[in-house]
C-alpha cells in the first residue's frame, strides 16, 4: 500500500524561498499551488485533516519541474514528497473509478506506451498523414476543428515524423570513426523515437564521429517517466527492472540519451529501489552510467564543417538542470559551435510548461506558464531557440506559433544544430 512521504515534509520550514522559483505559484498566485503549500497539504492529508481528493487538484497542477529543490536552503526532497502524493492519489482513485476506466489506464501505461511496435505504427501513421497531403487537406477544410483545443494546437507544431522505412534503416551497432574512446549503449526512449527518431539517429552518428562505439540494444524499453509522474509506481518499477536487466548484460562505459525528461528518470532508478535489497545496487550502478549526450560530446572533440551564423538562446530542460544536474554541459557545447551568437534567456531556469503530458492534460495552466516564458523570449529576440528535450521543443514551438513568430524564430534540438554544423545527416 502506498504511503505519503510524511517524515520528509518536516524538512520544510515554510521559509518561502521556493515561491519565486515556482512557475505555478507565479501564474496562479495561490499558496496551494506553491511548493510549501503543497508540502503542507501532504502533511495535512497524512494526518487525516484533508482527504486525498482534496489533495489531488494542487498536486496534479504541479509541473514537477523541481526548481524548488535547487533554491531550498534545507534540501527538502520535494520530488520524493510529490511522487508519494501522486502514488497515493492514484491508488485512491482506482478504488473509485469504474473497472473499465481502470483497465484503460493500465492498458495505456503498461501496454501501449512501452510497446515499440504500437508506437512505431502510430509514428508511421503520422508520417503518412503529413506526407500524403492529408494534413494540408485537413487544415484547409478546417476538419481539425472537431478536435479539442489542446490537440489542435499541438497538431500545428508536429515535427516531420520519419516513416517506417526511414526508421527501420537504423542499425544496431555503429563503430567509432576515430580511435574508440567510449563504449556507448544508446537509449532511444519511446515517444522520442516515435516523434523525433531522426534526432536519435543524428545523436548516434555524432557520438560515432566523436570516437564512440555505439550500440542500440533491442531489449530496452520505456524509461517509465510518464508512468511515474502519473503515480503508477509499480509499472515504473517493472519497466526499470527490464531496462536494468537489458543493459547490464553489456559492458558499456555509459548509457547515453538525448532526452532531458527520460534522462532524469533513468538517473533516479536507484531511488525506486532504495528499500529493495535485491535491486538497490543494480539500480545504482545503472543510474550512475546514464548521462545526457552533451556530457559525452563535451569530453570529446567534434570536427565542425560549417559556421552556423545564428543568434540563439537556450531553453534548459528542467529535468536536465534540476534532476540530472547538467547545467553547463549543454550550454558549453552550444557555445562551441562556430558562428553562434549566444544571448542568455532572462529567467531561463523557469519551466516552459511542458512537463511530460502536463501541457495536454492541463492545457490552459500550461499556456499561462508558456506565455510568461515567451515574454522572456521577446526580450532577446533570437533567430533560434535551442532545447535539449522533445517536450520543451514542442512547447517552445507552440509558443513561437502563438506569438506569430514562426517565420522569424526557429526551434531546434541541440543535436540538430550540432549535426548540421558537423555535416552529419539524418
Amino acid at each position: 500500500m502506498a504511503e505519503l512521504a510524511y517524515e520528509e515534509t518536516f524538512d520544510c520550514v515554510q521559509c518561502g524561498y521556493c515561491l519565486p522559483a515556482c512557475p505555478t505559484y507565479l501564474t496562479m498566485g495561490k499558496e496551494t499551488h506553491s511548493p510549501r503549500g503543497r508540502i503542507n497539504l501532504v502533511k495535512m492529508a497524512a494526518e487525516g485533516h484533508i482527504s486525498y481528493s482534496e489533495l489531488e487538484g494542487p498536486i496534479n497542477l504541479c509541473l514537477g519541474c523541481r526548481a524548488c529543490e535547487v533554491v531550498c536552503p534545507t534540501n527538502v526532497q520535494y520530488g520524493k514528497i510529490l511522487e508519494s502524493a501522486k502514488e497515493v492519489i492514484q491508488e485512491d482513485k482506482k478504488k473509485r473509478i469504474t473497472k473499465r476506466a481502470k483497465l484503460f489506464q493500465e492498458f495505456v501505461f503498461d501496454k501501449a506506451i512501452p510497446n515499440k511496435k504500437m508506437l512505431h505504427t502510430a509514428g508511421g501513421g503520422i508520417a503518412l498523414y503529413q506526407k500524403s497531403g492529408l494534413q494540408k487537406v485537413a487544415r484547409k477544410t478546417k476538419a481539425l476543428n472537431i478536435l479539442p483545443e489542446n490537440l489542435r494546437a499541438f497538431e500545428k507544431v508536429l515535427p516531420n515524423v520519419e516513416g517506417l522505412i526511414e526508421r527501420n534503416k537504423r542499425g544496431e551497432h555503429y563503430p567509432a570513426e576515430l580511435k574508440p574512446a567510449f563504449r556507448i549503449g544508446f537509449f532511444t526512449g519511446c515517444v522520442m523515437d516515435t516523434m523525433f527518431s531522426s534526432i536519435n539517429t543524428q545523436s548516434i552518428k555524432l557520438l560515432q564521429r566523436a570516437g564512440c562505439d555505439v550500440t542500440v540494444i533491442k531489449e530496452q524499453t520505456c524509461c517509465g517517466a510518464l508512468q511515474n509522474h502519473s503515480g503508477e509506481t509499480e509499472i515504473t518499477k517493472k519497466l526499470a527492472k527490464e531496462n536494468i536487466r537489458a543493459f547490464e548484460k553489456y559492458e558499456f562505459d555509459y548509457i547515453v540519451n538525448s532526452i532531458g525528461g527520460c534522462g532524469a528518470q533513468l538517473v533516479e532508478y536507484d531511488k525506486l529501489f532504495e528499500n529493495d535489497a535485491e535491486w538497490a545496487d543494480r539500480a545504482k550502478r545503472f543510474a550512475e552510467k546514464n548521462v545526457d549526450i552533451s556530457v559525452i560530446l563535451g569530453q570529446l572533440r567534434l570536427e565542425f564543417e560549417k559556421e552556423m551564423n545564428k543568434v540563439v538562446t537556450y531553453q534548459p530542460s528542467c529535468h536536465m538542470s534540476n534532476v540530472q544536474k547538467r547545467v553547463n554541459e549543454p550550454l558549453n557545447l552550444l557555445k562551441s559551435i562556430p558562428g553562434i551568437t549566444y544571448l542568455e534567456l532572462p529567467n531561463k531556469d523557469m519551466c516552459c510548461g511542458s512537463a511530460g503530458i502536463y501541457n495536454i492534460v492541463n492545457y490552459e495552466e500550461s499556456m499561462d506558464v508558456l506565455d510568461e516564458k515567451m515574454k522572456h523570449v521577446g526580450k532577446v529576440s533570437p533567430e533560434m531557440i535551442v532545447t535539449t528535450n522533445p517536450g520543451c521543443h514542442l512547447q517552445m514551438k507552440l509558443g513561437v506559433e502563438k506569438e506569430g513568430l514562426s517565420d522569424r524564430i526557429e526551434v531546434v534540438h541541440i543535436v540538430e544544430l550540432l549535426a548540421e554544423a558537423c555535416g552529419v545527416g539524418k
